[in-house]
């Protein structure tokens, strides 16, 4: 009995240890960005009480697709809890490794920056995905667009030294990572912002 309580204890803390260095992989320029754009999550948080407060979705289009820029951040511990790959649209690609452009044209297929509210489930091409409803000037045509939070089989789990497969401008996400994020989604009461940002 001893013997269960003392792994029980050592795995605890192996996985706390691990929860609180995901925010310490991010170079000091990430952190930065990701603070700054927290403080923005929250500002529109303030606006109405149907926004939850204690969870958000970031993602960071300045690192690398292959590997893990999206973060499920912990608003009341201010940390990361968990995080994964993220493609971008094809249209947002330039040509130019690192770089990217951003569009909310329809048709543009690529990836808008801004805050999204994180809105009904419904099922479609990839299954279960989520209608984003773009809360910004330069996603404000997400509906119209029909940028959706979904999964797709050709998205991996792993960070990867390469670039990953490209979305017609969604958020798009591995399926063992979909399944972790749906969980805190549809047991949310309240709407989850998505912060996307370069």
């Amino acid at each position: 009995m001893k013997l269960f309580y003392l792994i029980l204890f050592v795995t605890a803390g192996f996985f706390n240890t691990s929860k609180n260095n995901f925010k310490e992989n991010l170079s000091t320029a990430e952190v930065e960005r990701l603070n700054l754009q927290i403080e923005e999550v929250k500002e529109k948080i303030e606006e109405g009480p149907s926004y939850n407060t204690k969870i958000a979705f970031l993602v960071d289009m300045k690192i690398k697709s292959g590997k893990n820029r999206f973060f499920v951040y912990d608003l009341v511990n201010d940390e990361i809890i968990d995080q994964g790959l993220v493609a971008h649209g094809a249209g947002s690609e330039t040509g130019i490794n690192g770089e990217l452009k951003f569009s909310n044209v329809p048709d543009s297929k690529a990836t808008s920056l801004g805050r999204y509210s994180i809105e009904k489930c419904y099922k479609g091409m990839f299954g279960k995905a989520y209608k984003l409803a773009g809360l910004d000037e330069t996603n404000s045509n997400a509906l119209k667009r029909a940028i959706v939070l979904h999964k797709y089989s050709a998205v991996p789990e792993s960070e990867q030294d390469h670039y990953i497969s490209r979305s017609q401008g969604c958020p798009m996400v591995s399926e063992a990572f979909f399944k972790r994020i749906e969980k805190i989604i549809d047991s949310s009461k309240s709407k989850i912002i998505l912060n996307i940002y370069y």
